[in-house]
């Protein structure tokens, strides 16, 4: 084991993007205004009228893609498609996603940002009223798009799916397409950021909630089975399970960020009973997190167009904040720009030193990975307190007992950029 100097590291850190490169608040309302003009997004809408509906709103979202694609020479339009049926779609629907892959050096390693296109009003099923859905989802594939017009400018070692989901509204089934998709591929997913309902300041009790964004994220994770679960338990993992792990890395990079937003760490997959399109990525085992605003209204969100005891039903342009939803997507670019850029997370990260005073670490070595970063906190700390950057693959931490700490790894690349940590847990024992 070799320590590392952290000053040529931190000298070598990518380049934030510069003022010119910041996210637009007036390119993100007019993205959103655009999508409105489609009068309803509904998955049950007209696939192929070309003004209005699903099917227009899809194509127009690719087409910008390929704008996109055609000014940087670095970014391929795919559409990927699967007939789903279920309750909101008794006579089935094909739910087709939109995504642009920038490629990196590594096209099986990727960092994806999503969002879901599709909109709805008070009836899940009516696939004709106007609904708007600006702020859910409008704002979040505006984000993705301001995104992938703002990253496509820079080369990365991870590729990066720009993702526009549909049918999220009829069951999450963009969010599933994609997942599965992800697997038949065989991805190596680092990072799945879901971006849903991230333009609004104003709660529904009047209380207005600028200065945060919330991040949902899964502890114990819904792809472990019981041993698994157990092993976490024996090993007091339970808020350090990959996606809590992402969240947490993603507040530090919100932290960082002059004049930008608290990120809040939900410590829960979302919404209490509500879901989104991260949680088919959670069920396959890939690190997912949700963004979400910090006051919600519901009177703005899957509503019908009315104005009824004095309040003015719907989500309209008008509700949002755009200053707001800019910051929330520089977090998202900050966030893609790391995870893209550093190697991936290190695997089999493992600790012992039972009835002693001093912890050995161990981990698989990480392609690409220049160097290594081991963090360490008391159990009873809600975040890393020491750490040390290291070659190789195992180290000796000394006079740090294994009984009240606990302990991560990241990889580190030759730019600086360093992975999500992950959490070590004990050797596996001998059959």
């Amino acid at each position: 084991m070799r320590t590392l100097s952290l000053l040529p590291l931190l000298l070598a850190l990518p380049a934030a993007a510069n003022a010119a490169d910041a996210p637009d608040p007036a390119r993100l309302k007019t993205t959103v205004e655009k999508l409105v003009s489609f009068g309803t997004r509904h998955t049950l809408s007209s696939p192929t009228d070309p003004k209005r509906g699903i099917g227009a709103a899809r194509a127009w979202a690719a087409d910008e893609l390929d704008k996109i694609g055609e000014a940087c020479g670095c970014l391929q339009v795919q559409r990927i498609g699967r007939t789903f049926t279920g309750p909101r779609a008794p006579d089935g629907v094909e739910v087709i996603d939109v995504l642009g892959i920038q490629h990196g050096r590594n096209p099986n390693r990727v960092v994806i940002v999503g969002a879901h296109i599709d909109s709805r009003v008070s009836d899940a099923m009516d696939a004709t009223s106007d609904a708007p859905g600006a702020n859910d989802d409008g704002s979040g594939v505006a984000l993705v798009l301001e995104a992938a017009r703002i990253l496509s400018k820079e080369k990365f070692d991870a590729t990066i799916v720009y993702a526009i989901f549909s049918g999220e509204e009829q069951g999450l089934w963009g969010g599933q397409l994609l997942a599965e998709t992800a697997r038949e591929r065989g991805w190596e997913v680092s990072a799945m950021l879901n971006n849903d309902i991230v333009g609004n300041t104003m709660g529904q009790n009047g209380v207005r909630v600028a200065d945060r964004v919330r991040v949902f994220s899964e502890g114990i994770r819904a792809s472990e089975d019981l041993k698994e679960q157990l092993a976490r338990r024996g090993n007091g993992g339970e808020d350090d399970g990959p996606s809590r792990m992402l969240a947490k890395t993603i507040d530090g990079i919100a932290a960082a960020i002059p004049g930008g937003l608290d990120v809040f760490v939900d410590r829960r997959p979302d919404r209490f009973g509500r879901g989104g399109d991260h949680e088919p990525f959670l069920k396959l085992g890939y690190p997912a997190v949700r963004f979400s605003v910090g006051a919600e209204n519901w009177t703005q969100q899957h509503q019908d167009l009315r104005t009824e005891g004095g309040i003015v039903y719907g989500d309209t342009v008008d509700k949002m904040d755009f200053p707001y939803l800019a910051k929330v997507t520089a977090i998202n670019v900050a966030a893609i720009r790391r995870f893209a850029s550093a190697p991936g997370t290190p695997a089999g990260v493992t600790i012992s030193g039972a009835l002693s005073y001093d912890t050995q670490v161990k981990w698989q070595p990480v392609a690409g990975a220049t160097g290594y970063r081991i963090r360490w906190r008391r159990t009873d700390a809600p975040g890393w307190t020491g750490s040390r950057d290291v070659e190789g693959t195992s180290a000796t931490i000394a006079n740090v007992i294994v009984d009240d700490h606990l302990f991560a790894v990241s990889a580190l690349g030759a730019n600086g950029a360093e992975s999500v940590p992950a959490l070590a847990g004990p050797e596996p024992r001998p059959r």
